[in-house]
């Protein structure tokens, strides 16, 4: 009998690790039908050094360094280049990655970032042969680069399609971490539509696939072989890999490799605004339901958005029929458009929807600038309810802010001071509502009941943020 039950329990536990086993994948197939199609990149650079003599040039693996450095945003120690000291002779950089041929015909794709300041780069196919590539053209916006080599019959990658990618699938990288080539490392998709500060473009897909310096450019392939993104970013406080990595979504780099395979550059549309992210705090503010829509915090003047009508303190709902849901979404929705078309842009204004139908521009290469205040003005005033004293801007001042009203901040405590307020910044207005005077400001101040959430229109520099106060007692 106990030997019965023994076979029984023992055969249990084979067929439960065999089911186990049954729903893991197998990337063989994968990394056999595929590896061909990735190549390794290596970049050569002139760098004209001002640092002391000492520093890493001509070591052997400064290929690896230069990745860390370039990428990762590792400091340099004293001693290194860069330093001060002696000046050293300028001396050729080397830095390597990664990319995927695209078209049988020699089209490459790979970062921006890796082929940054090249003077000259080689791809080398897995077969072991090496080509002297010519950059078609880089988006840095969206890190993607097209490059051209004189090949022909080459394997190219099946495309896929990364939308229909969700969250828990399992994905693979094929690359070069630290000069090892064709390196397959696999994992998750941990999650989609990631914004990254300064990356307004992309709609990243974070994954835990285990990514290295070196790896950047390479394919991110799904299950059935198809290249779903480009392995782009780690975030890392070692330099390794620490289970989190972005990919650019393969839609986003075909459609930024056709435009610079056609026209050398990138066309995207603009409408001349900064947006924030609505807070709680901000949504309570201006009586609304819900966080959904991206604020605007700034129109420059005369820019598309100014022309069609378009005020801080707006909050767009809606882009040329596509809803935004949070304010990253807006910047790809606009990036997406056409320059010359005309939107239907929804928006809530002081608790009302309306509908704006706004001119979209073209991106201009350089952003304009706008110079904060800096004299300190005279005389005493004294500090209101949330902790601001402030003083009525000079016309010179003005002038520099494209001749808005403002406020400038003379001192901040209190209230204003922990909500991040600080001495000259320029008060521009207080929930949507435009800062005329002090006087002004002040009584609409005095009347908002203590407990509640107010939203100050703050610029600082070139940038504008509604920044939420409570006031107290």
């Amino acid at each position: 009998m106990l030997k019965n039950w023994l076979a029984v329990l023992s055969f249990s536990l084979m067929a439960s690790a065999s089911a186990h086993a049954q729903g893991l994948p197998d990337f063989t197939d994968l990394a056999e039908k595929h590896g061909a199609e990735v190549v390794n990149i290596s970049v050569t650079q002139s760098v004209h050094n001002n640092g002391p003599v000492g520093g890493f040039p001509g070591m052997e693996g400064d290929e690896q360094m230069q990745e860390f450095f370039k990428r990762f945003g590792i400091p340099l120690m004293p001693g290194m280049p860069g330093q001060g000291g002696a000046p050293q002779p300028d001396y050729k950089s080397q830095s390597l990655g990664s990319g995927f041929i695209i078209s049988s015909d020699g089209y490459v794709l790979t970062n921006a970032h890796v082929i940054n300041e090249a003077d000259e780069v080689i791809v080398k196919l897995a077969d072991k042969r090496e080509f002297k590539a010519k950059i078609i053209g880089a988006d840095k916006r969206t890190d993607v680069a097209l490059l051209k080599i004189d090949a022909t019959g080459l394997p190219k990658v099946m495309i896929g399609d990364s939308a229909k990618l969700k969250v828990g699938e399992w994905v693979a990288a094929i690359g070069s971490p630290f000069g090892l080539e064709n390196t397959m490392t696999a994992g998750i998709v941990s999650a989609k539509g990631r914004a990254l500060p300064q990356e307004n473009f992309v709609p990243f897909i974070q994954t835990d696939v285990a990514i290295n310096p070196g790896n950047s450019g390479g394919p991110l392939f799904n299950l059935a072989g198809e290249v779903v993104g480009i392995n782009s970013q780690i975030y890392s406080r070692s330099g390794g890999s620490m289970g989190l990595s972005f990919a650019i979504p393969i839609d986003v780099a075909i459609d930024v490799s056709n435009q610079l395979k056609a026209n050398g550059k990138i066309t995207r549309g603009w409408l001349g605004i900064a947006i924030q992210e609505i807070t709680k705090e901000l949504a309570e503010s201006f009586s609304m339901k819900n966080t959904n829509g991206a604020l605007v915090a700034g129109v420059e003047k005369n820019g598309p958005a100014d022309k069609g009508g378009l005020e801080a303190g707006d909050v767009i709902t809606k882009f040329d029929g596509k809803a935004i849901g949070v304010s990253a979404d807006l910047p790809r929705a606009v990036g997406a458009t056409k320059p010359g078309k005309i939107a239907a842009v929804e928006i809530l204004r002081k608790g009302s929807a309306k509908t704006l139908n706004i001119g979209v521009g073209e991106m201009p290469s350089d952003g304009s600038e706008t110079a904060a205040p800096s004299s300190k003005p005279n005389g005493k005033v004294e500090a209101n309810k949330i902790g601001l004293t402030l003083k009525e801007l000079t016309v010179q001042q003005k002038k520099k802010l494209n001749g808005k009203n403002g406020l400038l901040v003379v001192e901040s405590v209190g209230a204003a001071a922990q909500a991040g307020i600080r001495r000259g910044d320029v008060i521009l207005g207080l929930n949507n509502n435009e800062s005329q005077s002090v006087e002004q400001f002040n009584k609409q101040i005095n009347a908002v009941a203590a407990g509640k959430t107010v939203a100050v229109l703050v610029q600082r520099g070139e940038s504008t943020l509604y920044v939420p106060i409570k006031v107290s007692k």
